[in-house]
């Protein structure tokens, strides 16, 4: 131990129960005159998070606990400038070097900001928070391969992580696998897999893994606002209400426990209580990104538009990369009958989640309304969501319906094939498929393809409404043409 800190442990810890006791502006104080690197880390630490507390403080004063605010840490300046100096004279440690990336961050320098917290990372690679905030700088996958990391495990969890943020989500399930192999009863790997999954889509092996975490940490609250969204994606009515109770009892004082409440009533149809505990999960934590895009959500429900469009926005405030907040916004402006704004906010949405059919369809839905009429445009969008594994299977159908409309039989004909394929692989009934069968039979038979017509006219005779009529119809129709085909050939071909 250096000669500095002895004399000032003291001081240090005196300073150390101030600052838990989260008494920052004492902390500091007491340290006003110690030199020790402990010591002058707690000090501006202190002063940071003192000028944090004020900063949230006026955010109430002026607007409320939700509201929004211009007020800023009045400590950035002199904090920065004493830094800055401590840098240039090599007396930092990586502590300090992470503290001073956090100042520059927030005053807008990010560039430098990114080349300091490289310094922490690679001197001391155990800080998680030094990582996460790199990881915020890191916007771009040009960005994250231009910076320097020296090879260490924990670097791997870091790429991990940004890939996620970054939506490269197979990558981040790579990298995450892999760790599993060295980190193999890790708690946290599992829920980044649980997560990276969710961003799949991969909904039935994201609740195997929950299941499998709350069987070996069965008071864990943490990330199960997730687990909740799955369930409620699945309509499990059951398992929503028992995970509700769950954590309601382990602790209801947690933003995620409120998530899950109001995602377990928003399942049973009750809004306006739903609404009360995603804003009382943003009275514990007004960044709380899920609960602003819920509550988005309850409103679009609650046909309350502008409230749902304030909530959406926040949401896209604190992370521009939230693609359901975009996409909320879109069906919003779409409510309105605003197309211009809501295909402007569907577009960044499948921008941030190109693999997400339901964002395609949208989309395409909007293209197609009485203002916009961009038809071609639709269909683009459609063929996107059919190869996305359009599992509400909407895509095929109104592709066979446009090409229908714009005079194209034959490339309607090969969709309503495509999509009566895919209905009986799934063994699904429905208007969807008669209409399908209708348009096939007539169109093979106008193009004299008779025997295929048959069999299309055959299936429709199982149905009982006007379909029937309409297969009889057609099979009568077609014996009778059928029948005259001999003496055209006579009448037509001579000797």
């Amino acid at each position: 131990m250096e000669e500095d800190e002895v004399v000032d442990s003291d001081f240090y810890l005196l300073a150390k129960s101030y600052f838990d006791c989260r008494e920052y502006r004492r902390a500091a104080h007491v340290l006003r005159d110690q030199t020790g690197k402990k010591s002058v880390f707690l000090r501006c630490y202190a002063l940071y998070l003192a000028g944090e507390k004020r900063k949230e403080e006026e955010m109430i004063e002026l607007e409320g606990p939700l509201g929004k605010s211009d007020a800023v840490n009045r400590e950035l300046i002199s904090l920065e400038r004493e830094l800055s100096t401590l840098r240039k004279n090599g007396t930092m440690d990586p502590f300090i070097l992470y503290l001073y990336g956090l100042v520059l961050k927030d005053k807008g320098s990010e560039n430098l900001a990114r080349i300091v917290l490289v310094e922490s990372v690679n001197s001391y690679p155990w800080n998680w928070n030094s990582w996460l905030e790199l990881q915020s700088l890191c916007t771009t996958i040009d960005i994250l391969n231009s910076i320097n990391l020296n090879n260490h495990w924990m670097k791997d969890f870091f790429l991990a992580s940004t890939y996620q943020e970054l939506r490269m989500h197979n990558e981040a399930l790579t990298k995450y696998e892999y760790l599993q192999g060295t980190f193999g009863f890790s708690n946290y790997l599992q829920a980044q897999i649980a997560k990276a999954q969710y961003s799949l889509r991969e909904f039935e092996q994201v609740e195997v893994v929950f299941e499998e975490l709350l069987r070996n940490d069965p008071y864990r609250v943490e990330d199960m606002d997730m687990y909740s969204n799955v369930l409620y994606a699945k309509e499990c009515f059951s398992a929503l209400s028992y995970l509700a109770h769950r954590v309601f009892t382990t602790d209801k004082y947690r933003p995620e426990s409120c998530c899950i409440i109001g995602n377990y009533y928003s399942l049973k149809g009750q809004h306006e209580k739903s609404v009360v505990y995603f804003r009382r999960a943003l009275k514990l934590n007004k960044n709380y990104l899920s609960a602003w895009t819920l509550m988005g959500h309850e409103y679009v429900e609650m046909k309350n538009t502008p409230a749902a469009i304030d909530a959406y926005r926040r949401a896209v405030d604190i992370n521009p990369c939230d693609y359901r907040a975009w996409y909320g916004l879109g069906q919003a402006y779409e409510m309105m009958h605003m197309p211009f704004y809501a295909l402007h906010y569907f577009r960044k949405s499948v921008f941030l989640q190109p693999n997400d059919s339901r964002l395609w369809i949208a989309m395409a839905q909007c293209y197609e309304t009485e203002q916009l009429h961009m038809l071609e445009e639709a269909i683009k969008c459609y063929r996107r969501a059919a190869n996305c594994n359009d599992s509400e299977a909407i895509a095929l159908n109104q592709l066979a319906k446009l090409h229908h409309a714009l005079g194209r039989d034959e490339e309607a004909a090969f969709y309503y094939k495509k999509d009566l394929e895919r209905m009986e692989a799934e063994e699904r009934e429905g208007p969807n498929m008669v209409e399908a069968l209708i348009f096939l039979a007539t169109h093979c038979r106008a193009h004299n393809r008779f025997e295929d017509a048959e069999v299309y006219c055959t299936r429709l005779l199982d149905y009982t409404g006007p379909e029937k009529e309409t297969a009889k119809s057609m099979l009568r129709g077609m014996r009778m043409a059928q029948s005259s085909f001999p003496a055209m050939d006579v009448e037509h071909f001579p000797p």
